[in-house]
């Protein structure tokens, strides 16, 4: 089975934009402010332009038209302007690729996003990092085609049921995606907590002290990979990591939200 060493050894390091260093440096900054995240994003005219749309968007649920980056920060925080800064450079370092349906890529990886940010808040917790978690745990997926073409195609086939390409890259690799992104973010000088979130995500329960934000990833992914309106799918989650998480089985099902409220992609 192939090494992170080996895989990594045969990967063209997708190049991101000084500004999503930037703004990943302010991750594990506490002293960082609204101010100074704008300052960041604001040395990217293109990325701006991207995010200022995005503010006045109906996602947003602006009532009156957003003209700044400190309105839309207002409007939504910081830490949500910032991640979704994140989510567009990422999306633009990684090509097209023939084969993979991007649409679908990135609805996907921002629906489990928002399901992450979802159960993060069930537990009380920065929704913030999640999000970010979320969003990023497919990237290594991107990678796998770059190395392996031919068992990218086989891990992409049809049907995805939920963990699906945990098993099919488990089985051909001996790697998962997380592990994959875990290794990327590092590179990336990603913050320990969210590399190691990735790197459980695919075992959260194997984690030895157990990773609660792995856990919600976890979570997190399977719901993405089963589009529904129905609390009911809540019940096919696995019992031991939603009971770990201390996660409310009351609160999931009266909270429940709609699939399509987070599948809009960068």
């Amino acid at each position: 089975m192939t090494s992170l060493a080996t895989f990594f050894s045969d990967v063209k390091l997708p190049t991101i934009s000084e500004v999503a260093h930037a703004l990943i440096a302010t991750l594990d900054d506490e002293d960082a402010s609204a101010k100074k995240v704008a300052a960041i994003i604001a040395r990217d005219p293109a990325l701006t332009a991207k995010l200022m749309r995005l503010a006045n968007s109906a996602r947003f649920g602006a009532r009156r038209g957003v003209s700044s980056l400190d309105e839309a920060i207002g409007l939504t925080g910081m830490a949500h302007i910032r991640t979704l800064a994140l989510a567009t450079c990422f999306s633009d370092a990684f090509p097209s690729l023939p084969g993979l349906d991007a649409d679908e890529f990135w609805k996907s990886s921002m629906a489990c996003a928002g399901y992450a940010k979802w159960l993060a808040g069930g537990l009380g917790i920065d929704g913030s990092e999640a999000w970010l978690a979320g969003m990023m745990l497919r990237l290594g997926e991107l990678l796998i085609y770059q190395v392996a073409p031919t068992t990218f195609a086989e891990i992409e086939q049809l049907p995805h049921l939920p963990g699906g390409r945990w098993e099919r890259e488990q089985r051909l690799l001996g790697l998962s995606e997380g592990h994959i992104t875990a290794e990327l973010g590092r590179r990336w000088n990603f913050p320990d907590k969210i590399v190691r979130a990735l790197e459980n995500s695919s075992d959260p329960m194997g984690a030895h002290p157990f990773c609660q934000l792995g856990g919600i990833i976890h979570l997190a992914s399977l719901l993405a990979d089963t589009p529904s309106d129905d609390p009911a799918i809540l019940d096919t989650l696995p019992a031991d990591v939603v009971d770990t998480l201390r996660l409310s089985r009351d609160w999931m099902t009266a909270r429940f939200p709609s699939h399509d409220a987070f599948s809009a992609a960068p």
